[in-house]
């Protein structure tokens, strides 16, 4: 059995099992740590579930869920590996209740298309068809909510899908008002423009449910980045990059923590928001002198490592501070191609507008690599992402060589694009929303009107955003 660092108060949930006593706390200590994505601790009370009973085919199930990542990226192949052995464990093993082998079974589900995508699909058809069979089962219910979420169709600004599962959330919540798992999910599900202002209760009580937790810290910037309440979403970061740096004190003491670092993505968006510049170079300096991760694969690292020196540069329109920005050599980029693609754009758009036009024809080759790779790997809305920054930096190389009618015809493209999808939740915003750029490039060419209107469009959906209010004064 392991016995590791308590990371404290992580909220409460509770699924019933009939595995004995001492597995039965284990699995809902678990449980409350998986509903906040602390993996890698749940993963360790389960197992110490599997330790306590050896008959206990929910244990195996609860590492197989921790391996899990319905809305953040697939698995990796470490955790593939993890994942498909917990569930052959929890198979084998077996359930001694009809419900029990309903959840073994769900998660085994997820393998047979044998990709990310048709397996999170046919994973939600499972916990639908178990929530039905079992209507007073509430960890069935909230499973399945984050399952439909898992399954967001990315181009559908109906969010047919998100207010389902909000919809599902919020019927629990009168009964569990003090569940984690619930305020975390209804803060996804409203993490869109148009739907923030729903989630802002859960917001403002999902850290109080589980405050030892880091994610649970900084979940509910999401909502504040998206209202512009940036002093609000400073305060939530900064409790969760302590967090996340006291945890990792224990078992890593010169190492810096994913969870962390996703934190310091968020606060420097919002101290370059609030224009509180010499905070942000803080943090950027802090991220650029990280030697050490806790885990180099985390696609969360990788992109604030390749998102928030990228940001500071551009957004402060140092072009050459910009164009001359490097991969770091702490993540394992090749299974994170698409956070590499983050440093390509800065370069690129910071070549293109410091005359050093060498250096972003390097940085468009490399984007349209990336891309085609992120095609090949049938990483749709990764692939769309990088082709929204490999037709900006295009359209501006063809600004600078005065092709003005190729440069706006290829930035609208890029805009269009961007406002086609949605932003990832790993990144408070894109690195300059494309249609920002359009709306700068659209003042350069002395039409101001058509400016003005696109970077309406850009304050609709990022409100606050101090760079396109700046655009409004120009």
């Amino acid at each position: 059995m392991h016995h590791d660092h308590d990371p404290g108060n992580v909220g409460k949930a509770h699924i019933a099992t009939t595995c004995n006593a001492a597995a039965q706390k284990e699995i809902d200590r678990g449980l409350a740590l998986l509903h906040s994505f602390w993996y890698a601790e749940s993963e360790k009370a389960f197992r110490n579930a599997a330790a306590a009973d050896g008959t206990c085919g929910m244990a195996w199930w609860g590492v197989a869920m921790s391996n899990l990542h319905p809305i953040w990226a697939p698995p990796t192949a470490d955790e593939r590996k993890v994942l498909d052995d917990a569930i052959q464990k929890a198979i084998l093993i077996g359930a001694k209740s009809e419900r029990e082998d309903k959840f073994i079974d769900a998660i085994a589900t997820y393998f047979s298309p044998g990709d990310h995508a048709n397996g999170m699909i046919e994973y939600e058809k499972k916990m639908a068809a178990l929530e039905r069979a079992n209507p007073n089962d509430h960890e069935a219910a909230i499973f399945h909510a984050l399952a439909i979420l898992g399954t967001v169709n990315p181009k559908d600004k109906t969010y047919a899908k998100q207010k389902e599962a909000a919809a599902i959330l919020n019927r629990i919540l009168p009964l569990e008002p003090e569940h984690p798992g619930i305020a975390h999910y209804l803060i996804h599900s409203f993490d869109y423009p148009d739907l923030a202002a729903l989630a802002l209760p859960a917001a403002r009580s999902y850290a109080k449910l589980a405050p030892a937790s880091p994610h649970a810290l900084h979940m509910p910037s999401h909502i504040f980045t998206r209202l512009g309440l940036w002093d609000e979403s400073i305060a939530s970061n900064l409790a969760s990059a302590k967090a996340a740096h006291d945890h990792l004190v224990m078992t890593m003491p010169n190492g810096t923590s994913f969870d962390e670092l996703h934190a310091v993505d968020y606060l420097v968006y919002a101290y370059l928001q609030k224009g509180e510049i010499e905070s942000a170079r803080k943090l950027v300096d802090k991220l650029n002198a990280v030697t050490q991760v806790d885990k180099p694969s985390q696609f969360a690292a990788a992109y604030a490592l390749s998102a928030s020196p990228e940001r500071f540069a551009l957004e402060r329109r140092q072009w050459k501070e910009a164009a001359a920005l490097k991969v770091p050599g702490v993540i394992a980029w090749d299974q994170v191609p698409y956070a590499e693609a983050n440093i390509h754009f800065a370069r690129g758009i910071g070549g293109a507008r410091s005359n050093q036009l060498d250096v972003a024809r390097e940085a468009l080759a490399r984007l349209a690599a990336i891309h085609q790779k992120l095609v090949d790997q049938k990483n749709g809305y990764w692939a769309d992402q990088v082709e929204i920054q490999r037709l900006a930096v295009s359209a501006w190389i063809a600004h600078a060589e005065k092709n003005d009618d190729e440069a706006l015809q290829q930035m609208r493209a890029s805009a269009d694009l961007e406002s086609s999808t949605d932003k990832h939740p790993v990144t408070p915003g894109a690195i300059i929303p494309a249609r920002e750029l359009l709306a700068e490039m659209l003042l350069d060419l002395g039409k101001r009107d058509e400016a003005r209107a696109e970077v309406q469009r850009v304050l609709h959906d990022a409100p606050g955003r101090r760079n396109a209010l700046a655009l409004l004064q120009r």
